[in-house]
């Protein structure tokens, strides 16, 4: 339960960043055009709403938004309340658009952006910085791009949504990112009678997935229930020679201990296994120092190569409510993943016209992660000089290790590589095992914040984190203290519209180390944000603009072809003086009963000492994706979208020794989808991606990798 004070029509003094006038007159509008009669509304008396976290109706379960969040707080407010950029993928979006897992949804989320390193790893971005703290059910762990451990590949079929707060969420992870976080929120065994579904799809490149969703009760008044997700998946690729098969199992029990306690107990697995895995990706340069352009369905890989990756998640929450809307949460999880491959990464720079002249770099490599991690919180209101407030404390742990071993074996040459490449080239004399990197990351915090009512239409938040960081073991010890302070005000201008800015300072200690294997100093900052946010139709809408500042010191930045000690580890270098500053928009959710969309404008500037930061991440980009069911036949459902980003580059040392600049033009890429209920269980849907199969390169270094090609995919649901 939570309590929000709605308050009469007033003027938004600019806060914290001098925001021009002119943005808040442009959210203003954009707001009056996509729904007219709600910008005159008004309110001359303040109103109490409460929010709970009761199911949704038939209707809102097919929306793009949603009327409460915990993002950002762990409070349970209304999403124009939080006073931060906070953007939901929601279970509809994911089957419209099909999304099927978290690489996925990051790349088509407000405000993110992807690079696919090689076909089995991909890097995140949010206003110029990378993300690498993810929460599963608010619960933190870490992701980076050093060893693949499965994570961007954890099918979505087990969440219910995926929430993205952008700009720094040091409140809620502690060690956190200065771009954006992002949280999991797993589906529960929360039906009282017998319900699912069960869904086939097939599409390009031999394609197969198959997937379950069963829940029901397990005792006669429903007070124990029981959910199982299962899933396999088959499929080739655009690329010679690469097949991947994953399959997944995820199950979850609720029991209601009482008419207030709710214990949940679940387990996740997943097992991906690839065939001809890429390491890196094509050679970006000639021996002569022109550009590479090779056939898309290339792969670098040998016939020898393979990854194999197993994840287990066990979890536990139990949750108390009181009647005075007090509510305690405690919340634990154990997760073992392991990792094993053997990989080929082609270096140098062959010749334009034999394709000789590229050498390469074997690897054989084993890797476990470990993760214990437990948080606990209470949340509830309180009164005080005579007005309603909410009042959120809590405590975490998590402890992490990471374990790696690898073998080498270096080539001096792969053949002649060119189109023709089959990847049938000898395996190397392998290296004795080596161990990478043996660590032990710990973190304990305890975090609190309070939401003040200081006026009718005025809210204040207030809060810190303080946080216990160590890490020990072959990469040397590092212990770091801090308290992260967070502060946010919102005011609300009419019924539909507020005005917020926040600010955060910024502590993470990083996990990325140098090429000689030191670790990077923490990284330190400030981070401001102000901007205007709206809602409409209850809720079932919202709208935000924002405009923010991040500024920087020792944010990680990958150093082209570096790498520690000669592993396949990637090195990184510490920045200074890295400030972004720029603006997002964002429109989500039911502009009409029939038509549901997501639009998103994000534009930064993001420097250092040294000029542009992180140069590949676009700095614009333009989202939309949208769903129309037709009134005439509303068996009938259309819809589909376009994202579009501008040129990037990545500096890059020639064949000559001297650096140039590779440049990736803008580019569209069109998505379209229909579906048609053929009855009232059972629906097909066809999905296209990249429509006009633009060519281009999801990732541009001294190796460059393609994005994917135009592919089809037709799937049936039948859902009871």
């Amino acid at each position: 339960m939570s309590f929000n004070g709605r308050g009469k029509r007033g003027k938004w003094l600019a806060l914290a960043l001098n925001t021009p006038f002119r943005l808040s007159l442009l959210a203003i509008s954009i707001s009056t055009v996509i729904h007219p009669a709600l910008a005159a509304e008004s309110s001359s008396e303040q109103d109490m709403v409460v929010y709970g976290e009761d199911r949704l109706a038939a209707d809102e379960q097919q929306d793009y938004a949603v009327k409460t969040t915990r993002a950002g707080t762990k409070m349970l407010l209304a999403p124009r309340d939080v006073p931060q950029s906070v953007s939901v993928v929601t279970q509809q979006r994911m089957k419209d658009q099909d999304l099927q897992n978290i690489d996925e949804v990051l790349t088509n989320a407000t405000g993110v952006s992807s690079q696919q390193i090689d076909s089995e790893r991909s890097n995140y971005f949010s206003r110029g910085f990378e993300i690498t703290n993810f929460s599963y059910d608010d619960i933190p762990t870490a992701m980076g791009d050093a060893w693949n451990f499965g994570d961007a590949t954890s099918d979505t079929a087990i969440y219910d949504r995926i929430e993205v707060v952008r700009g720094a969420a040091g409140l809620m992870t502690g060690a956190g990112d200065p771009g954006a976080s992002v949280n999991m929120v797993r589906k529960r065994a929360d039906s009282k009678e017998f319900s699912g579904n069960v869904s086939a799809s097939y599409g390009s490149w031999n394609k197969q997935r198959y997937v379950a969703d069963l829940a029901a009760p397990l005792n006669s008044d429903g007070s124990l229930r029981g959910r199982v997700i299962a899933g396999y998946q088959d499929q080739d690729s655009w690329l010679d020679r690469y097949g991947k098969r994953k399959k997944f199992l995820y199950g979850v029990m609720d029991a209601d201990l009482t008419a207030s306690t709710t214990l949940s107990l679940g387990w996740d697995y997943q097992q991906t296994n690839t065939a001809n895995p890429t390491w890196g990706g094509l050679p970006a340069l000639y021996s002569n120092g022109s550009r590479t352009h090779y056939d898309r369905h290339v792969n670098t890989s040998a016939d020898w190569t393979g990854y194999t990756i197993e994840s287990r998640k066990v979890f536990a929450s139990l949750t108390h409510s009181w009647d005075n809307g007090w509510s305690f949460r405690l919340n634990g999880t154990h997760g073992e993943q392991t990792f094993n491959d053997t990989l080929l990464y082609v270096m140098g720079n062959p010749d334009a016209s034999t394709g000789e002249g590229a050498s390469g770099w074997g690897s054989q490599d084993r890797g476990k992660r470990t993760l214990d991690s437990f948080d606990s919180y209470a949340s509830g209101p309180f009164a005080l000089l005579g007005r309603q407030h909410q009042l959120m404390a809590g405590a975490s742990y998590s402890r992490q290790h990471n374990a790696t071993f690898s073998k080498d074996g270096p080539m001096d040459s792969v053949g002649i590589f060119n189109n023709h490449w089959d990847g049938s080239v000898a395996e190397p004399v392998w290296s004795d095992w080596y161990q990478n990197a043996d660590d032990i990351v710990r973190q304990k915090s305890a975090y609190t914040a309070a939401r003040l009512s200081l006026a009718d239409p005025l809210s204040l938040i207030l809060g810190a984190r303080y946080t216990q960081y160590s890490t020990n073991g072959s990469s040397g010890e590092m212990r770091k203290y801090n308290t992260t302070p967070y502060g946010g005000v919102v005011y609300d201008i009419t019924e539909s519209l507020s005005g917020y800015a926040s600010y955060t300072s910024i502590f993470a200690p990083q996990t990325k180390r140098s090429k000689d294997g030191a670790w990077l100093s923490p990284v330190t900052g400030k981070n401001y944000e102000t901007g205007l946010k709206a809602d409409w139709m209850d809720g079932r809408l919202t709208t935000n603009v924002a405009v923010f500042r991040i500024e920087q010191e020792n944010a990680a930045e990958a150093i082209g072809g570096e790498f520690v000690n000669g592993s396949s580890e990637q090195a990184y270098r510490a920045t200074k003086g890295a400030v972004s500053k720029g603006a997002e928009f964002e429109v989500n959710g039911a502009v009409t009963d029939n038509l549901q969309l997501t639009l998103s404008a994000t534009r930064y500037v993001a420097r250092d000492t040294d000029g542009r930061f992180n140069s590949y991440a676009p700095q614009t980009q333009l989202k939309l994706f949208s769903r129309y069911r037709l009134p005439v036949m509303p068996e009938l459902t259309v819809g589909g979208g376009v994202n579009w980003q501008n040129r990037v580059y990545k500096d890059v040392t020639g064949p000559d020794g001297e650096t140039q600049r590779l440049y990736q033009g803008s580019y569209p890429l069109v998505d379209l989808f229909a579906q048609y209920q053929l009855t009232k269980q059972l629906a097909v849907q066809a999905n296209i991606s990249n429509l006009f199969d633009r060519e281009y390169y999801s990732y541009l270094d001294d190796s460059a990798v393609y994005g994917e090609p135009r592919n089809v995919s037709v799937s049936m649901r039948y859902t009871f």
